[in-house]
């Protein structure tokens, strides 16, 4: 494989992914503005998760770095962003799979717990969930839409992982 095919190759895999970021969070503006599903504050960060994944693949197939160093680099910048995706979906699952008696009660607004706390604070208090985010409103195969959420987020991490470190053929 020759340096042109190696770079098209990952910039055409860094564009697949970013534009499979951006049909994400476009879906999930959707469901917000025209289908009327309010996102709770996990769902939020979910979409900051998907944002940042997204940027990393982005700039990755506007650089498309040469050598795999440059590769890396992107890989290890978006496996942060995906494994915290991963960490904010894992939980919303997880909450969504609560019995009733043990589900957190509701609790303030994202905005409200802005513009009050100091942001580790509300990044603790999103992290340990509240009622609305165990709310089941939408699903699709059986699975919600935090689900689906991590079933993307695993997705494109490792499809970022194999194209940042995998080893180029001779």
């Amino acid at each position: 494989m020759n340096r042109q095919s190696l770079l098209a190759s990952f910039r055409a895999q860094c564009a697949l992914g970013a534009l499979a970021c951006a049909a994400l969070l476009a879906y999930a503006l959707h469901a917000q503005f025209n289908l009327g599903f309010e996102p709770c504050p996990l769902c939020s960060f979910q979409r900051i998760a998907f944002a940042a994944l997204g940027l990393v693949f982005l700039i990755g197939a506007v650089h498309a770095p040469a050598g795999t160093g440059g590769r890396r680099v992107y890989g290890v910048l978006g496996m942060l962003a995906g494994v915290a995706g991963i960490a904010v979906a894992g939980n919303h699952v997880r909450l969504q799979h609560l019995p009733p008696d043990q589900v957190p009660a509701c609790g303030p607004g994202l905005d409200y717990m802005l513009d009050s706390m100091p942001l580790g604070g509300v990044v603790q208090k999103v992290m340990t969930g509240s009622g609305e985010c165990a709310n089941v409103d939408w699903t699709f195969l059986g699975l919600s839409m935090p689900g689906w959420s991590l079933v993307w987020f695993v997705l494109l991490t490792g499809w970022l992982a194999y194209i940042a470190f995998r080893r180029p053929r001779a």
